[in-house]
């Protein structure tokens, strides 16, 4: 199947304007809810998102079979239709990490984020070779998620940078800004640069002071007409609206996500519930926030209409 969109059109589009990440619909026994997910789709791309990652860290690539990250991507490719690119994701080990890739390139994406290796501790020269392994299998572009105990140094991003061209971006998921800045200063504009920590909002002004100018906004699966706001705020230097939605907003988000792991994905689902766009509820090892942090939720998003 041909990608829909050029390494060009692609580059453009991931290194300028907000990114959309859904969640990854579930029905009641679990499984993946293709009707929903086609549903939340449309309405993705109904708002002024530049690229859709499906499959990816809020999608819970980490908790889905090969055969069903194979459905999704279809499914996405499909319900988006080139109106904006769809990468996807790969990763786990080496050959797990070629069939993700071969799975998204044969469904049509026009990417791959590619997520740390499973568990082991790495060294950097190791954590090159696997990415290179992985970049090579595909004739997709690949953006390298540096987080977790795939972290590479600026020597490192510059080498696999200089091995793999279809390698795009890279996308920070640690908020290290002394190491990221030495990359973008190192690697300079080889390769575009995404914020991708958790709620990378939080992070969106340091962010944009070292160039990296578009992040990754996981609450846009239920306020995103905030997100939005936000972004362009931030974008058009209106301080006084980011530092007031910083407030209101993400930070006391923020310490709701922190009180327990993997919140970072499970609020998001509760999230699309509250709004009327239910994803059912997270896989384990991951757990669903009580009821009385949903009630906090709840009234987040209706402070969030304020702003």
């Amino acid at each position: 199947m041909t990608v829909h969109f050029s390494k060009e059109k692609t580059v453009e589009a991931v290194g300028d304007g907000l990114l959309s990440f859904p969640v990854t619909d579930f029905d009641s026994a679990g499984r993946f809810d293709e009707q929903s997910y086609r549903k939340r789709l449309e309405w993705f791309v109904s708002h002024d998102v530049s690229a859709v990652f499906v499959a990816g860290g809020t999608g819970e690539f980490f908790n889905l079979s090969l055969d069903e990250f194979r459905h999704i991507v279809r499914v996405a490719v499909d319900e988006i239709g080139g109106k904006v690119p769809v990468i996807a994701s790969a990763g786990l080990s080496v050959e797990s990490g070629k069939a993700f890739a071969s799975a998204a390139e044969e469904a049509g994406a026009d990417g791959i984020l590619l997520m740390p290796p499973y568990l082991t501790e790495c060294p950097q020269e190791g954590l090159v070779e696997y990415a290179r392994q992985i970049c090579d299998s595909t004739s997709i572009n690949v953006i390298y998620y540096n987080r977790g105990n795939g972290v590479l140094e600026a020597p490192a991003v510059q080498q696999l940078a200089d091995k793999c061209p279809n390698l795009i971006g890279l996308k920070d998921g640690k908020g290290d800004m002394q190491l990221l800045n030495k990359i973008v200063k190192t690697v300079g504009d080889r390769l575009i640069y995404v914020g991708g920590v958790p709620t990378a909002e939080i992070f969106a002004e340091a962010y944009l002071s070292i160039g990296v100018n578009t992040y990754s906004s996981a609450v846009f699966n239920f306020v995103p007409d905030m997100a939005l706001k936000f972004y362009r705020a931030l974008r058009a230097g209106d301080s006084a609206t980011v530092k007031k939605i910083t407030q209101e907003f993400f930070i006391p988000f923020v310490d709701l996500r922190d009180r327990k792991k993997g919140y970072a994905v499970s609020l998001v689902k509760a999230g699309a519930g509250i709004i009327g766009m239910p994803a059912g509820d997270v896989r384990a090892p991951l757990v669903m926030p009580d009821e009385n942090e949903v009630n906090e939720l709840v009234k987040l998003i209706e402070n969030s209409k304020a702003l």
